[in-house]
């Protein structure tokens, strides 16, 4: 057999091997791109919740509800917010630019409402300004982002929002999480 028969085979399974490695570190990693090639794929999408600026009266909130589809599972919400107050002078404005955001489950909404202590999947507490994350629980389901102002004596609220819903990769948890420790090993 010639030298040059037997370097082909080891060349094409290289190749291969490089391939699959390729594919992996696309399906398991979390670097942005990476989730591009996810996303161009078909395996991932996002659905906005709220994109858009709005204002929020003081002693009371706004939601935006949302629902998740039969068989949901690694959905998220994610995205980032900030409020300013409309009051009068600048003074005023300086003194309450705070807003608490919740996200609370179909259940939770009236109880909250109410004045009652309830479990959320997300709770900002009384900010400025914050980036949001929070796991979803799996199945459906329907949820409300809530903006809440309840605790303002007199000023409304300006409010940026750009919140998401964030469908994670078709994967399972643990083999994404597996994946990301491997490719950190390596760093890459």
């Amino acid at each position: 057999m010639s030298r040059r028969h037997s370097v082909a085979p080891v060349l094409f399974w290289l190749f291969v091997f490089l391939i699959l490695m390729a594919i992996a570190w696309a399906a398991t990693s979390n670097s942005s791109l990476a989730q591009g090639i996810q996303e161009s794929a078909g395996l991932r999408h996002d659905y906005g919740v709220v994109d858009s600026p709005f204002s929020v009266a003081a002693h009371n909130f706004r939601y935006y509800k949302f629902a998740l589809p039969q068989g949901s599972r690694n959905v998220s919400i994610v995205g980032e917010f900030s409020a300013a107050s409309e009051a009068g002078t600048k003074q005023e404005r300086d003194a309450d630019n705070s807003i608490e955001v919740f996200v609370l489950s179909e259940a939770a909404l009236p109880v909250w409402q109410n004045g009652y202590a309830t479990t959320s999947v997300y709770q900002s507490g009384k900010v400025q300004q914050a980036k949001m994350q929070a796991d979803l629980p799996a199945g459906a389901g329907v949820y409300y982002l809530v903006f809440s102002n309840k605790f303002a004596p007199k000023s409304s609220k300006r409010v940026t929002a750009d919140v998401l819903l964030r469908y994670g990769n078709w994967m399972p948890r643990s083999v994404q999480l597996a994946g990301q420790h491997f490719w950190d090993w390596l760093g890459m």
